[in-house]
């Protein structure tokens, strides 16, 4: 059994804080989706079949760098793919996966561009996601789906599997939140301006906001 440092147990509070407020506010639901969250010596994964409205911080998985359990409940079936996103981007401390509507809806759709699947319709967009490529569908748990990730998500923070969802990682929990929560606002309003002429920022415009405000 390992050792429970102070901060981890803040970070599982934390969790499930995050857990809870996108379980109440519709983007996530039943047991979908999961959160990860690295730490010094392993990382935190909620439980596989677990609601993410309804975590219990203590019983959150733990495991080790090579993705064996330590400790707390069984972990995601979907582990392999935070796993992959670690081992690909080692500044990533968190990641976020969500079947969230929109987001899984705009990954259904024919003719969006695989390579950027969202226009860059809101400087927040550009800042927190950027560009986000269409990972081709597996089924879930497929471990193949970890290995297909890996070549994407070195480039990008963000993946939009299709007809599943996205996969979002980030600096810190608070930071892979709020830029999955911003992809799927963008995701909303991408559906809402279908049929619709847009205005999406030019690559001026995002230019200067990279200078401004620097991954």
């Amino acid at each position: 059994m390992s050792s429970v440092t102070n901060d981890e147990t803040k970070l599982r509070e934390r969790m499930a804080e995050h857990g809870k407020a996108l379980f109440d506010r519709g983007l996530t639901f039943g047991s979908a989706g999961n959160i990860s969250v690295r730490l010094d010596d392993g990382w935190l994964l909620t439980p596989t079949n677990s609601c993410l409205g309804r975590l219990d911080p203590a019983r959150i998985a733990k495991l080790d760098d090579q993705g064996k359990l330590l400790s707390g409940d069984p972990p995601s079936k979907e582990a392999f793919m935070h796993r992959a996103v670690y081992e690909e981007r080692a500044g990533a401390r968190a990641v976020v996966h969500l079947h969230s509507t929109h987001s899984v809806a705009v990954s259904c759709l024919e003719g969006i561009d695989p390579a950027n699947v969202l226009p860059p319709l809101t400087a927040y967009y550009v800042m927190k996601i950027g560009t986000l490529p269409l990972v081709p569908y597996f089924r879930p748990g497929d471990p193949a789906l970890g290995e297909a990730i890996r070549e994407y998500i070195a480039k990008t923070p963000a993946v939009l599997l299709a007809n599943h969802g996205p996969v979002v990682a980030g600096k810190s929990l608070d930071d892979a939140m709020y830029a999955t929560e911003e992809l799927e606002e963008t995701a909303k309003l991408f559906l809402l301006l279908q049929n619709h002429r847009t205005r999406p920022l030019t690559p001026e415009q995002i230019d200067d906001l990279h200078t401004h405000f620097p991954s």
